[in-house]
């Protein structure tokens, strides 16, 4: 049975990674550098990844996405949202996710749109993750093994933290053209 301890527990780790600047209002501007950064990063510990941008329809990059949970946990991040090489718009993901989970952590999330419906779907902000798509932790050679489902794929890259989970939960995006 879940205490209220667990609740306040988990409520307050979210809170604190919300206080840690990740979330705090950011220029377009310097969220630009942090998403050419991750970009970067991502294509760095995996050079097959270049390829896989330039044919993608389209992507979002979230450089910087905080996690945290105590049998409840959540997360959130801003991140740019490209059209092939062209800068489209601003998009914010959410996550809540219920289960075995204890601490905090925090990756970049990438998701690639195959083709250009895959693309207009998210920015009618009509998307969403459930349980069932799988993210491919990227690691050198990662590319070779990441796939598209249902016309995405979703990559990551842990930056810090240790999140310990065996939850059930879903991602939601929401999406402001620029």
């Amino acid at each position: 049975m879940k205490t209220t301890s667990h609740y306040l527990i988990t409520a307050l780790i979210v809170a604190a990674s919300f206080g840690t600047g990740v979330f705090a209002a950011e220029t377009n501007r310097v969220l630009t550098a942090q998403v050419a950064e991750a970009k970067d990063l991502v294509i760095g510990k995996d050079p097959g990844f270049k390829a896989i941008f330039e044919k993608a329809a389209g992507c979002a990059i979230f450089p910087a996405v905080a996690k945290g949970g105590l049998s409840v946990g959540a997360a959130r991040g801003k991140g740019q949202v490209f059209e092939k090489e062209k800068l489209a718009g601003e998009a914010t993901l959410t996550q809540l996710s219920v289960g075995f989970q204890a601490g905090g952590q925090i990756y970049t999330e990438v998701i690639f749109f195959e083709d250009q419906t895959s693309l207009d779907n998210f920015r009618k902000g009509n998307f969403e993750f459930s349980a069932q798509v799988s993210a491919v932790a990227v690691t050198a050679g990662a590319s070779a093994n990441a796939k598209y489902e249902h016309g995405v794929m979703v990559i990551t890259l842990a930056k810090g933290g240790l999140m310990y989970e065996a939850s059930v939960g879903g991602q939601k995006f929401k999406y402001d053209p620029y």
